[in-house]
């Protein structure tokens, strides 16, 4: 009786432990915006991956992940271009130091702050991953001089699901009213296409949707991981206890 004792103490334990590793989780992504986290959460939920957010310091958070499932993670938050880059807003740009600018440097930060915001505009429309403006404004003429025109190019790296062709020239109707004596003919704008979640090291589609973890080698769906590594983890308690239990009535007996 004492052997079978020990053997249930000594699995019992062993059961405990491997229900701790494989419900580890791994930070995936740290000090992030609580939008990019958002963001990050939606496109990994989405696609059957277990997910979560931790908060940090100054108002930042962090994204964790199943350890089993951080290279797909990676792939999915690739293929999607996350987490979107924060782009700078005008009153960021030309926020106030103390310090007096030349006119050099204060025609650079107009050009970023400009890039920046036709950027971050873009970027809201539907099946956009991340958006690129370029703005070149030429130098004054001199006195007799012919003047350069500007111009602007626009990088758009979109889903490979959506078609943006058709609102090309919103964008570059977007751009040129929002530069002054920027023609409409000087904006040129260049699509490309993300690879394929598959190709980009993600899963299909349709192994996403019912994207698996594993549990002490048992192969669950992801939604049903937590409650079945619950169910376990109490199992093995009830196990431990059963034990004690019986260790207790058999030291009595032997009293």
């Amino acid at each position: 009786m004492k052997s079978s004792i020990f053997r249930s103490l000594v699995c019992s334990a062993a059961l405990a432990i491997l229900l701790s590793a494989c419900s580890a989780r791994v930070e995936l992504l740290a000090q992030v915006s609580e939008d990019q986290a958002n963001d990050v959460l939606a496109a990994l939920i989405n696609r059957g991956i277990s997910a979560e957010k931790q908060a940090g310091k100054e108002g930042l958070v962090s994204v964790r992940v199943a350890q089993t499932q951080v290279a797909e993670a990676i792939g999915i938050m690739r293929s999607q271009g996350l987490p979107h880059p924060a782009h700078a807003r005008m009153g960021e740009v030309f926020k106030k130091e103390g310090l007096i600018s030349s006119p050099l440097e204060e025609r650079a930060r107009m050009v970023y702050a400009l890039s920046q915001e036709l950027a971050g505009t873009i970027s809201h429309i539907d099946g956009v991953i991340t958006a690129e403006v370029h703005v070149v404004l030429p130098e004054r003429a001199g006195f007799g001089e012919a003047g350069n025109a500007s111009s602007a190019a626009v990088f758009i790296k979109h889903q490979d699901t959506v078609d943006m062709k058709p609102v090309v020239p919103q964008i570059r109707r977007l751009v040129a009213n929002s530069i002054s004596g920027l023609d409409y003919d000087k904006v040129s704008v260049v699509l490309v296409a993300a690879a394929p979640a598959a190709e980009a090291g993600g899963a299909p589609a349709e192994a996403a949707a019912s994207a698996n973890e594993s549990v002490l080698g048992l192969e669950v769906a992801s939604g049903s991981a937590g409650r079945l590594r619950l169910l376990l983890m109490a199992l093995a308690l009830a196990g431990l206890g059963g034990a004690a239990s019986a260790a207790l009535l058999w030291w009595r007996s032997r009293a």
